[in-house]
């Protein structure tokens, strides 16, 4: 690898962005190369080669890459877009860490998209002692960083009105309908 060359990994979701991200920054004379699930071996292998040798320092890659591929000297992290679970995550920036290594990890944050995840990055950030940016505190503590639990809500299709077919005057479900009966897993 050349002196100066630095190797940056940059995860999207699909395969599909993998590709167009790679195509786009080399026609932006950015030598790119990508790795995916849809990739052959050989074309994966060429792919890790060139980005190994620093021929093309940017490698753009689906998830198929955060975990078991031995990638040493990588100082740049981009999270094109976030995973959808936190562990994934953290092996994608410990990209950069592996042998004492110290790198950078930036990630595009979308609240709307990634907003289940916006406690659980608070959680790993704070845990590295690294610095959490107030706007994601606050995502992580308003609607968009809840998670899919809220014991409050009421559960979609889980009333059994078998039970009981009275109806308030509203013509929704009385509440003797809304609460299972006891024996309801009990089948004759």
């Amino acid at each position: 690898m050349s002196a100066g060359t630095e190797r940056t990994m940059v995860f999207v979701e699909t395969k599909r962005q993998a590709d167009f991200i790679a195509t786009f920054l080399c026609q932006e004379d950015v030598p790119t190369t990508s790795i995916h699930g849809d990739r052959e071996q050989r074309e994966r292998e060429l792919a890790l080669t060139q980005f190994r040798s620093g021929k093309c320092p940017v490698l753009v890659a689906t998830s198929v890459a955060a975990r078991g591929l031995d990638i040493p000297d990588v100082q740049h992290v981009v999270n094109f877009d976030l995973p959808k679970e936190i562990d994934e995550y953290v092996h994608r920036i410990g990209r950069t860490g592996r042998c004492g290594n110290v790198g950078r990890a930036v990630s595009f944050f979308d609240p709307d998209i990634d907003g289940q995840m916006a406690r659980s990055l608070v959680t790993v950030l704070s845990k590295a002692q690294q610095e959490v940016p107030a706007w994601l505190e606050e995502s992580a503590f308003s609607g968009h960083g809840k998670s899919d639990f809220d014991p409050s809500r009421k559960p979609f299709g889980s009333t059994d009105s078998r039970k009981t077919s009275s109806f308030r005057d509203n013509g929704g479900p009385s509440q003797a309908a809304a609460q299972p009966a006891a024996d309801d897993e009990e089948w004759e």
